[in-house]
C-alpha cells in the first residue's frame, strides 16, 4: 500500500465538465450565486451549503473552519453562531471575512471576501426557533471554542440546561446569533484542463455595481 506522501505526488484529477465565460453569468453576483447554488442542488453536491469561512485575530494569524450558510440576500451571506466562539471575537476585532465554497462534483469553486455584521435579533431569533430542540439546548450548553475538562461534563451541562428549560420554549441566548457577510469581491471558478481554469471574478464600485475581470488561472 503506498503511503500517503505517495499518494499527494500521484493524485491528480483533470477538469472537464464545463467553461465559463462573461456571456455565461448574470450581471449581479448574488443572483448569479444562487444559479450555482441550484445546479449544486440538482446534481447533489453533497453538503452544498457548507463553506469554509476565514477570520484574522487580532496577531495577524489566519483561522478557518466550514459553516452553513443559512439564507441569502441581495446583501450578503448568513451564518449563526455562538458570538463568544474564536470566530465571533476574531470578528469583533476585525469585522472582515473570506468565504469559499468549493462543489467538487460541478468542479466549481465561489470565493467571497468582505465585511462580516451582525444580523438583527429579529433575524436571529427567527432562525433559532426554527432549530431542533436539542440544537436550542446545545447552544445554551455549550462555551463553544474554550477548554472542555470532558465529553461527561458537556453531557452534564446539556441535562442542566434541558432541566433548566423544561416544559418551557427554549429562548435564544444572548450570547448566539448571526452574522451577514457582505461581499465586495465574488470570485467564480470553473476548473479547466491542464489547470487552466476560469476565473471570473466580480469586484464591488458602487451599492448594487460590480466590474467583471478574467483573471489567469
Amino acid at each position: 500500500m503506498e503511503n500517503a506522501r505517495e499518494v499527494l505526488k500521484k493524485l491528480r484529477n483533470d477538469f472537464a465538465l464545463k467553461t465559463l465565460s462573461k456571456s455565461d453569468v448574470l450581471v449581479n453576483p448574488m443572483e448569479q450565486f444562487e444559479a450555482w447554488l441550484q445546479e449544486a442542488v440538482e446534481a447533489k453536491v453533497n453538503e452544498p451549503i457548507a463553506c469554509c469561512l476565514s477570520t484574522v485575530g487580532k496577531y495577524g494569524q489566519p483561522s478557518s473552519r466550514i459553516v452553513y450558510v443559512r439564507n441569502i440576500t441581495e446583501n450578503g451571506f448568513i451564518f449563526f453562531t455562538n458570538y463568544e466562539s474564536k470566530k465571533g471575537k476574531e470578528l469583533a476585532g476585525n469585522p472582515k471575512a473570506s468565504v469559499n465554497f468549493f462543489w467538487p462534483e460541478l468542479e466549481r469553486q465561489v470565493r467571497i471576501e468582505g465585511i462580516v455584521e451582525k444580523v438583527s435579533a429579529s433575524v436571529s431569533d427567527e432562525y433559532f426557533n426554527d432549530r431542533p430542540r436539542s440544537s436550542q439546548i446545545g447552544a445554551w450548553a455549550s462555551q463553544q471554542s474554550e477548554t472542555l475538562a470532558s465529553r461527561e461534563a458537556l453531557e452534564n451541562e446539556i441535562q442542566a440546561q434541558e432541566k433548566r428549560f423544561e416544559g418551557q420554549t427554549v429562548p435564544r441566548p444572548p450570547h448566539w446569533g448571526g452574522y451577514i457577510v457582505v461581499p465586495n469581491r465574488i470570485e467564480f471558478w470553473q476548473g479547466r484542463k491542464s489547470r487552466l481554469h476560469d476565473r471570473l471574478v466580480y469586484l464591488r464600485k458602487e451599492e448594487n455595481q460590480w466590474k467583471i475581470d478574467r483573471l489567469n488561472p
